[in-house]
């Protein structure tokens, strides 16, 4: 992708982080990890509604990424970072059981956050 100048923003995109383990390891349902991400997904829009990159995402239909964390501590950690980086993002925790299950970022120009989730694969 070509870079863009200065005040044109990039491509917008909304990145969902899910933990791996909780299929693979925990052996939750696929349908199960689905739900916990749209949950994080819409809760993002949600809290960042009025955000002009969110706004702008919401009309242009931007790309969805999808990523796959391999546990809790790498969801956790990741989190962690983002707040350092001033990213806003949703944990998602699945109660009564506490337990953190994904993440979604705010709509945000992709050249932003791309480089904190290089190393979160595609979930499979």
């Amino acid at each position: 992708m070509a870079a863009t100048g200065a005040g044109s923003p990039g491509r917008l995109v909304q990145y969902v982080v899910v933990r791996s383990d909780l299929v693979h390891k925990l052996s939750w349902p696929l349908g199960a990890v689905i739900t916990q991400a749209c949950h994080a997904a819409t809760a993002a829009i949600h809290l960042h509604y009025a955000d002009a990159d969110t706004q702008r995402y919401l009309v242009r239909a931007g790309l969805h990424a999808q990523g796959g964390a391999r546990d809790e501590a790498a969801l956790s950690g990741l989190s962690d970072t983002l707040t350092q980086a001033g990213v806003a993002h949703k944990l998602w925790i699945e109660q009564p059981e506490n337990i953190p299950t994904c993440l979604a970022l705010k709509p945000c120009p992709k050249e932003t956050v791309q480089p904190l989730l290089r190393k979160f694969k595609l979930f499979k």
